[in-house]
């Protein structure tokens, strides 16, 4: 049986008020955020990268419950799933901008986004070579006896790889402390997931192969993600075990920054625009009672943020050629061991 989540579905689980309102306003600074630099990018201030415009819950969801020493991992599209890390603004900025002030010294860039001190273990650009990677965090902290829950997310493309079936097989097998969250936007790059899939659900339908539960939940509603984050985290770091949750968005924009999209049919676009998780948010918001004034300082604070991240990354400096050979192994340096 498939399980859906609603705002209070499964266990009780009732998002609180702090939860409600520190999800709003990520939502908000990743939205900011993406929309800052996609205008940088069309002024030819740094080269392409993927946008998770109009996904921003999900990754608002599982921030907000995040604990120190759990881990994160991110597909190419990652930005959103750094700043929900709490990874500085302005040094995610700098990379993104190729700047020496960068998180990673600008050598990272838009798709390999790392900061092992907040717990996220990277951006990765080739497509599901993470999942077993994840599936390896889970496996160490579970034989450290450490209480650590690693996330992976995903995107629906991945589901029909090797990698896909490789990690959750053995993180079943194990009863790994991991949560798998397909990010299912529709599309892989330019093609319609459903026309190169056996089953509707690209994730949940193949759930059942590994004796997890097939988790479906509308990626758009902050309040049925946290419901899903917090049951699937917990179950984890009870010792559990995995589970996969397949978290059905859409993004706005095209598949990468110099994509206009013009494949997706435009009442598709409509229809998707008109659920836009971070205007359903504030709905819901000020129909439980949240003043429109709190909503609104927090909409300009979060934009200011944004704005200062932006200015900050264009004015910073380039990377010293000196650093060319420097980071390269794990010691820091460049030169081969054999």
């Amino acid at each position: 049986m498939t399980q859906t989540h609603s705002s209070q579905a499964g266990a009780g689980t009732v998002v609180p008020l702090d939860d409600r309102l520190a999800m709003h306003r990520l939502m908000l600074e990743i939205r900011f955020f993406e929309e800052a630099w996609t205008r940088l990018f069309f002024a030819g201030k740094t080269g392409p990268g993927h946008s998770s415009i109009g996904m921003e819950a999900i990754a608002a969801a599982f921030g907000v419950q995040a604990r120190e020493g759990d881990t994160t991992y991110a597909t190419y599209r990652g930005h959103a799933h750094t700043l929900a890390r709490g990874v500085p603004m302005k040094g995610t900025m700098a990379e993104l901008l190729g700047r020496s002030t960068g998180i990673n010294g600008g050598k990272g860039g838009s798709m390999h986004l790392t900061s092992v001190e907040h717990g996220m273990m990277g951006s990765y650009a080739i497509v599901g070579a993470h999942l077993p990677v994840a599936a390896g965090t889970a496996l160490a902290a579970k034989y450290r006896g450490e209480d650590k829950v690693t996330v992976c997310f995903f995107g629906d493309g991945a589901t029909n790889i090797g990698a896909f079936h490789e990690a959750l097989n053995l993180a079943a097998l194990w009863e790994l402390p991991v949560v798998y969250v397909c990010e299912n936007n529709h599309y892989m790059e330019y093609t319609p997931i459903s026309e190169v899939t056996a089953v509707p659900r690209p994730a949940a339908d193949r759930a059942a192969a590994y004796g997890l539960e097939p988790i479906v939940v509308d990626g758009n509603d902050a309040d049925a993600m946290y419901v899903a984050a917090a049951n699937a985290i917990d179950r984890a770091r009870r010792g559990g075990g995995p589970s996969l949750i397949e978290a059905l968005t859409y993004r706005h924009l095209g598949h990468a920054s110099s994509d206009p999209g013009k494949y997706r049919p435009a009442e598709e676009v409509a229809s998707w625009m008109k659920r836009d998780p971070i205007s359903i948010y504030r709905e819901r918001l000020l129909g439980t009672g949240v003043d429109e004034a709190t909503l609104e300082a927090m909409e300009r604070e979060s934009r200011s943020k944004a704005e200062e991240a932006a200015s900050y990354a264009v004015a910073a400096p380039l990377p010293d050629v000196s650093t060319l050979d420097t980071n390269v192994w794990a010691d820091g340096g460049s030169q081969w061991r054999k």
